[in-house]
């Protein structure tokens, strides 16, 4: 047993012994990091631990298209080149990159949905190389904006599809897979800048990347070689000169050498006829893309499909809303229009009565106005009649004034010929005094005097001479007469005014009390208005 023991630990001892050493490795890829451990061969190592490398694509292939084969590749190197272009190791316009930002974006959140997306989705997103940012003053908001744009535009393409269409674009760039490195055409001349890429090799100047000096494509290289810091270019063309330069870093000079032949052998590759390895990758890849491609479509087809359903129950549920919406407001009409019968059939049948009552009121008062018609008529010939009676008032009245002119003057005519009878009596009766005088004697002479004198005319007319003018008198009579009669002629006149007077005033009052009614009941006619030129007496 103790044998037995001896030999399993001499077992587990050399077990101990034979086991190498390791070192840990950390590698980074675009997407993600993993570590894990690493043995330990022949060469050397550094000290650090984790060890970290970077998984990068070191050649460029030329059409993206055609040689991505696989979707994770493609994914990883989309990444890539997009970290190039934003920390400007690619220089990119500012169109362009608002475009393959846009793409980016499509690759990332899928299809835009103004609902889901508000403003600010972007916030966090880096899409923009710095040198576009600062070379023009637009606010993120404004960039976000013209990013958003060309996002709705992209809708329906799968992020695969997405990440294809930016790489497109990002090929056709001038610095698109380039690697630059410092030369010298001799030892003492001027820097310049070797470019390596899938087409050949190109020499710039050394503040300008984009358009080189001169270039030499992989189809008219006929020999690269290298010794310690010297390169030589051989044309294939041998009446071309061959192109030498220096580079003094010997590790960088190793890097430039590997970029050349391995670029160089891509580019022959590409040109012939694939492996059946790389037709069968290309053949799944084409098969696997189909395949998923199908698949986007039938998940396209079933979310538009859920999207219209959504959207058909979503207008259901708000027709739905509607009808009943619809249904209330018809019952609270319903209700309205009963109530509004019910009113309507009171005002209806109030209506009615009140018809009646204003057709009775109607009846009353076309007879009023049948009746004041009459009236008016009568009051229109009672109007005539007055006038025709005012006007023989007023023909009577001049014809009276006439007559009291021409009996004044008459009665002017008779009291000048009564003063003229008077002084001719008196005249009479002085000769007959003196004719008294002289035939018969009288008692002694009493005293004078005018007094005196009449009465002694009166004792000599009454004792011996009973004396009368029978023309005087007749001429009395005929005064007394006329005066009788103008006074009896003004009196019938006066009492045919006052007779006029009153009837007019009566008159008025009727009117006053006709134009009452009229006004009551609506009519209008103007009041009669007598002539004012007959004067009271």
């Amino acid at each position: 047993g103790e044998g037995a023991f001896a030999q399993l630990k001499m077992s587990i001892l050399g077990l101990k012994k034979k086991q190498p050493k390791t070192f840990k490795v950390k590698v980074i890829t675009m997407d993600a990091e993993m570590e894990f451990s690493c043995e330990v061969l022949d060469q050397e190592v550094p000290k650090d631990s984790p060890i970290t490398f970077h998984f990068l694509a070191k050649f460029f292939p030329e059409k993206v298209e055609e040689e991505l084969v696989q979707e994770i590749t493609q994914h990883l190197f989309f990444l890539q080149v997009k970290k190039q272009i934003l920390d400007e190791e690619i220089f990119c316009s500012p169109e362009a990159s608002v475009l393959l930002a846009s793409y980016a974006v499509q690759a990332k959140y899928g299809d835009y949905d103004p609902n889901f997306h508000k403003p600010g989705f972007l916030a966090q997103d880096e899409l923009l190389p710095k040198r576009v940012l600062m070379q023009y003053q637009m606010t993120p908001e404004m960039w976000e904006e013209k990013i958003t744009a060309w996002y709705a535009e992209h809708r329906n393409i799968a992020r695969d599809e997405a990440e294809m269409e930016y790489l497109k674009i990002a090929q056709d760039l001038d610095m698109y897979g380039v690697s630059y490195f410092p030369i010298t055409q001799n030892k003492r001349d001027k820097e310049l800048l070797l470019g390596v890429d899938a087409q050949g090799l190109h020499i710039y100047s050394p503040n300008s990347k984009l358009n080189p000096n001169k270039s030499f494509p992989w189809s008219g290289i006929r020999n690269i070689s290298y010794s310690e810091k010297e390169f030589t270019i051989k044309p294939l063309d041998k009446k071309k000169d061959v192109f030498k330069f220096y580079s003094s870093q010997l590790r960088v000079n190793k890097l430039i050498l590997q970029l050349c032949i391995g670029n160089h052998d891509l580019f022959m590759r590409r040109r012939k006829v694939d492996s059946i390895e790389v037709q069968q990758m290309k053949a799944q890849a084409k098969e696997e893309k189909a395949r998923k491609k199908m698949e986007r479509q039938i998940l396209a087809r079933e979310k538009q499909m859920r999207e219209d359903a959504e959207r058909a129950k979503e207008e259901m549920e708000r027709r739905l809303f509607q009808l009943q919406d619809e249904a209330r407001m018809a019952n609270e009409a319903l209700l309205r229009s009963e109530e509004t019968a019910d009113l309507l059939a009171e005002k209806a049948q109030i209506a009615e009565e009140e018809a009646k009552l204003l057709a009775h009121k109607a009846a009353e008062a076309e007879q009023e106005r049948q009746r004041l018609e009459v009236t008016a008529l009568k009051t229109k010939e009672e109007h005539r009649l007055m006038e025709q009676k005012m006007r023989e008032a007023e023909q009577l009245a001049v014809k009276l004034v006439e007559q009291s002119e021409r009996r004044s003057k008459e009665a002017d005519h008779l009291k000048q010929d009564l003063n003229e009878a008077k002084d001719a009596e008196r005249r009479a009766k002085q000769k007959l005094l003196e004719i008294t005088k002289t035939t018969y004697p009288v008692n002694p002479p009493p005293p004078s005097g005018p007094e005196n004198m009449e009465m002694q005319l009166e004792m000599a007319t009454s004792h011996r001479l009973d004396f009368k003018d029978p023309d005087m008198k007749r001429l009395s009579m005929e005064i007394e007469r006329e005066r009788l009669e103008y006074m009896e002629k003004s009196k019938h006149l006066q009492d045919q005014l006052k007779e006029l007077k009153s009837e007019i005033e009566s008159l008025k009052l009727e009117e006053q009390q006709q134009a009452g009614i009229y006004n009551l009941r609506g009519y209008a006619e103007p009041p009669y208005v007598p002539h004012s030129n007959v004067r009271d007496s």
